[in-house]
Order: C-alpha cells, then structure tokens, then sequence
C-alpha cells in the first residue's frame, strides 16, 4: 500500500527542498491530504491541528492513557515540496509523499505524534514562502513547536519526549531540543543538521533567516541522539552529518548509523529495523 502511493504521489525529489522534474501533474492540496489520511486509515490514528501563538500545525496523533508519566514520540516532517523548480518557489510547502508520517506509522509505540511543518496541510494568512525557504528554521517557527509540546504534555501528561526529525524536521526537532529539559532522546533520519554547510555544499543562497542546529552543539550535546544516515543520499549527503558531529566537544552521546538508502527510500523500513534494533538494547541494558 505505501509503495503505490509513493508511487501515485512522488515524482522526483532532488536537493533536500524537492524540486520537480518532469511532473505532469503536481496534486493538489486535498490529494497530499488524502494521501496522509489514506496512510494512516488503519492505524488507529486521528489527525488534529496544533494551536500556536503564531502557526496551526497539522498533526496525525496515535494517543492512549499509557502516554501519562511515559515518554512520547513526536515526529517532525521534512521541507516538502518548497521549491517546484531551482528558480521557482512553491506556493504550498506541503509533501508530495510525507516520509515523516511513514516513520511514525512504522512505529508500534502506542503514545505517538506526527507533526506536520508550519504551512503543510493548512491554509493561513502568516504562510509567506520565507517559511518553507530562507526562515524554515526561524525563531518563531521553532517557538511553534515549543509550544506544541507543552500543548501535548499539558493534555496527556507525559513525562518526556523522544524527537524524531526526518530531513529538515531534524533541524527542527534539534533547534526546539535546544531549549527543553524533557527530551528524553534525539533521532534523526536524512537529517539537515548543519545548514551552512549544506547551503555551502549546494552551492545556494544561505538561510538568513534561519537557525542552525551545528551552532548549539554545547547545550545538544547533554542529550542522547541517534542519527540514521544514507549512505546514496545526495541531497543531504554524510558529509552534512559529520560537519555538525565534529562540533561537539564531547561525542559520547552521539550515535550514528549508515544505510543503503537514498533521501526519501526507503526509510520506513530501515527505522522498524532500527527500532528493534534499539528496543533489544534497552533491554539489555534493563537486565
């Protein structure tokens, strides 16, 4: 089922922000929603929207009693379709294919959230195109998330969060780490960890409007991570990963792994490895 949507959905995705080649047909906003509710039909799981002071974010949530004093996981989609060509800029950021949501959904945890980026699957006066390019990684948009989770935590009672960030979502998921003393564990897939080098690597203008996840690696480095990386990824190649890791004076809670994939494939299969992978060490440890 999620081959042929990715199928039906994903024409090509290049350079991290997904520029279109050859598309003959970009779907509309109700198709990418479709999409997203057709993927989480069966997985027991609502879709809500997130209220903050400044974004409404678009969130797919599979919530039960056993998130109170537990830890949540919450997963922060990437870029989406930001740019249609290298010169022409999207006008709604929102993925063709959502490979945050098939992280989500390859996850058996009970106490799960899925969160869209500001502007993906709503409509709002606040989406100028600086959000999905120049300050995706803005203040205020990483304040929305703040905000999201103290949402989350006031109305379920969790005691911490695990932040699974896919692509850009890792920047972001790191960035609103940055300031939090609950994150329990900080997991990246494909992530854009050191903008400026990625910026740098792809020859294309700087974020300026943006914060960089590499510049606060002596407060990140407190908490645990684990970053899954593509060894055929081009978009947000290894080396972007390894800028960001050689930041950190103390690498202890830094892991990484490397993968047979590319960006976007196959991702949600590598992380239900991974998963079990990390759920045999836990208990391992626990013994």
């Amino acid at each position: 089922m999620l081959t042929l949507l990715l199928k039906q959905t994903l024409c090509s995705s290049v350079l991290g922000v997904f520029f279109l080649n050859g598309c003959t047909h970009i779907p509309t906003l109700d198709e990418r929603k479709s999409t997203v509710l057709n993927l989480s039909f069966d997985k027991a799981a609502i879709q809500a929207e997130l209220q903050t002071s400044s974004f409404t974010l678009f969130s797919i949530q599979k919530l039960s009693n056993s998130c109170e004093n537990k830890d949540m996981k919450v997963y922060i989609e990437g870029d989406g379709l930001s740019w249609i060509t290298k010169r022409r800029i999207s006008d709604d950021p929102t993925p063709l294919y959502p490979v945050g949501l098939s992280l989500m959904l390859s996850d058996e945890s009970s106490c799960k959230v899925y969160i869209a980026r500001p502007c993906q699957y709503v409509k709002q006066s606040i989406c100028e195109n600086k959000y999905w390019t120049s300050h995706r990684f803005n203040t205020k948009i990483i304040q929305s998330f703040d905000e999201a989770l103290d949402n989350l935590k006031k109305n379920h009672k969790n005691s911490t969060f695990t932040l699974v960030g896919y692509s850009g979502g890792a920047a972001v998921a790191a960035l609103t780490a940055v300031n939090r003393e609950d994150i329990s564990k900080l997991i990246t897939v494909a992530g854009n960890l050191d903008t400026n080098e990625w910026t740098e690597l792809h020859h294309i203008m700087p974020l300026e409007g943006s914060l960089n996840p590499a510049d606060f690696t002596r407060v990140l480095q407190n908490i645990p991570q684990y970053h899954l990386i593509g060894e055929n990824d081009t978009i947000v190649p290894k080396e972007i990963f390894f800028s960001y890791f050689n930041k950190f004076e103390n690498k202890n809670n830094v892991k990484y792994f490397t993968y047979d994939a590319t960006h976007s494939c196959c991702w949600g299969e590598i992380y239900k490895e991974f998963l079990k992978g990390a759920k045999t060490d836990e208990s391992t440890k626990n013994r």
